[in-house]
């Protein structure tokens, strides 16, 4: 797990040394423990390294095979590179280390662009092909792993976030009026290529990136998830059966791969209660779990550990708990927004961030329960539109949208106006090939879009500014290949997860199985209102985000005047998201620029 950047140049000049020192020093909050550049003629290559597999010098990065004409820049973890490393050395491969990161190497040698169809993981990796002149680019399946690019008349750059992009200091910083419809719209999700800068690009999941020395480029979706029911018909119990022996795996999968102890993240849910469970029925022994807390709100309580700690005490794990006071969030809220990619208004993001801080002190690498409400249906917006007929986009515009689009055109300024990208966006996506039912079609949407740029991309942040690696086993993509299959109702019934519930049933206590759908909590950034409410109104009150001119001054009057009033449908905090928006810019671009038309 680490942090990678390159630049390549079509102008013939060499890359700038300097200029990639300040990109690796955006990046060393992923990588720690180790700085690497690496030079050919008109490509530099960066790396910021988290040592997590094979320790050693050896595997280092840049890493380059002089016998092959490769050099690669990677950060991830792939699972199955031992079996990978045991079929290449029986073809005839030599290796030097013993990570997963030579292994990428010798399955590009061998099997060229179609390597990543072969590795099973998460992955974001660069590969310079000496001889022909060309880099490539690739992503995992679902987004797991962040890489972004840019683009001049003069080079192609790319790294982990988008700070080390921005050092360059000639990125195109304009806000991009679609992508800030869909940050506006759909829950803070911009779904790749684009971000909300102008100038900033990311590489979609499940694709690659061919580019050579002239900039001539060449994309590859290698990988599309179906919904289909399979032509042989299961029982619920053959189902069940079968995602609790995917899961296992994943979660094994997670566990084996590394050279350094691997903590769970414990919220008090039954994901990752459950991910506790499935690691001691494997014979783990010394579980390391960790939970958070924060101060309750009238409306609201602060930490979940009332279901966490009986979970700790049934596997008797080595447990650790943390409780946050509300003045130690608003103190620390900013440093967080610095480390994030993209904007995120998320509540729970300064949690992860928080308690990364204080897990990365004891491990290197935890397990999360991230993915399971998508992948298996746990969310209270699923029975809602599943339960509804008629248009399919309207079915999911009335449950998840942030805001209608006539919302939208009164709270940013005129510049930004145009149509309903988002509602194009969707309907789009909602109606590809391949998927069965309506259900099939949003549980597909988000497990393939939407929670890679809203959950999955917050706890790569969150969690890499600690250098502290997250695996999510509810992504490992066998295991969500056969989700997909699942009857719909095997997923929304018994309140959300009934597969997972199933499984869980006597692995832990009925109290969390039961209980309903909880949410990481931070109760201050959903009813603002004291010391949070002067924060926020002194960030969109100020002469910056004045003169910026992104949000109508009426619109940003309403919401303060009734900060607590106005909330989204998924029951987010319309202030939170308008003072994150803008509080990101404030940290991430400079403060006087103004936006260009």
């Amino acid at each position: 797990m680490c942090g990678i950047s390159g630049e390549l140049r079509f102008d013939g000049d060499e890359p700038d040394l300097a200029l990639m020192r300040r990109m690796l020093q955006r990046l060393a909050r992923r990588g720690p423990d180790h700085e690497g550049v690496w030079s050919d003629t008109h490509l530099l290559l960066g790396h910021r390294r988290l040592s997590v597999i094979d320790l050693s010098d050896r595997s280092n990065q840049p890493m380059a095979d002089s016998e092959l004409g490769l050099a690669l820049v990677f950060n991830g973890a792939i699972y199955n590179y031992r079996e990978l490393r045991r079929e290449l050395q029986a073809k005839g491969y030599r290796f030097f280390s013993e990570g997963d990161t030579e292994v990428i190497l010798k399955a590009y040698s061998e099997w060229g662009e179609q390597c990543v169809e072969h590795l099973t993981g998460m992955f974001a990796f660069a590969l310079w092909n000496q001889r022909e002149h060309t880099l490539f680019l690739a992503r995992d399946r679902l987004g797991i792993k962040p890489l972004y690019y840019s683009r001049t008349p003069h080079a192609f750059r790319f790294a982990s976030n988008s700070q080390a992009l921005l050092a360059a200091g000639d990125t195109n910083t304009a806000i991009d009026p679609v992508a800030l419809h869909h940050q506006l719209t759909l829950h803070a999700v911009i779904p790749a290529p684009r971000t909300l800068l102008q100038g900033v690009r990311k590489l979609a999941p499940a694709t690659t990136l061919t580019i050579d020395a002239q900039g001539n480029e060449r994309n590859r979706v290698y990988w599309r998830l179906q919904a289909r029911r399979p032509a042989a018909l299961r029982t619920e119990a053959e189902w069940t059966q079968a995602v609790h022996d995917a899961l296992r795996l994943a979660v094994r999968r997670r566990l084996d791969v590394a050279d350094v102890p691997v903590g769970v993240l414990l919220s008090g849910g039954l994901d990752s209660s459950l991910l506790v469970a499935l690691l001691a029925e494997s014979g783990v022994r010394d579980l390391r779990t960790f939970s958070v807390g924060f101060e309750d709100q009238p409306e609201e309580k602060g930490s979940e550990f009332e279901y966490s700690d009986p979970v700790a005490a049934r596997y008797q794990t080595r447990h650790h708990k943390y409780l946050i006071p509300n003045s130690q969030v608003l103190e620390r809220l900013p440093e967080a927004v610095t480390c994030m990619a993209e904007p995120m208004v998320g509540q729970d993001a300064v949690a992860f961030f928080l308690l990364a801080e204080q897990v990365s002190q004891a491990v290197k690498v935890v397990q999360s329960g991230q993915g399971a409400d998508e992948v298996f249906g746990g969310y209270f917006w699923y029975p809602r539109m599943a339960a509804e007929t008629g248009d399919a986009l309207e079915r999911f515009r009335r449950h998840y949208f942030d805001r209608d689009h006539a919302e939208f055109l009164e709270t940013v300024a005129s510049i930004y106006h145009g149509p309903d990208y988002t509602a194009q966006l969707i309907a789009k996506r909602l109606t590809d090939p391949d998927a069965d039912e309506y259900l099939d079609q949003v549980l597909r949407l988000d497990v393939t879009t939407l929670i890679v740029d809203d959950p999955v991309k917050r706890v790569d942040n969150m969690t890499m500014a600690w250098g502290l690696e997250a695996r999510v086993p509810f992504l490992d993509h066998e295991l969500v290949e056969l989700a997909m299959q699942l009857p719909p109702g095997l997923k929304i019934g018994s309140g959300g997860k009934q597969v997972l519930k199933t499984i869980a049933r006597g692995l832990l206590p009925d109290a969390v199985i039961d209980r309903p759908k909880g949410y990481f909590p931070v109760p201050a950034l959903k009813f603002v209102r004291g010391p949070f409410l002067d924060f926020m109104r002194d960030i969109l009150n100020s002469r910056v985000c004045r003169e910026r001119g992104l949000f109508q001054r009426a619109y940003l009057d309403t919401l303060l005047a009734e900060p607590e009033a106005h909330l989204t449908r998924l029951l987010g905090s319309k202030l939170w998201h308008s003072a994150l928006l803008e509080l990101w810019l404030q940290l991430n671009i400079d403060p006087a620029a103004r936006v260009n038309d």
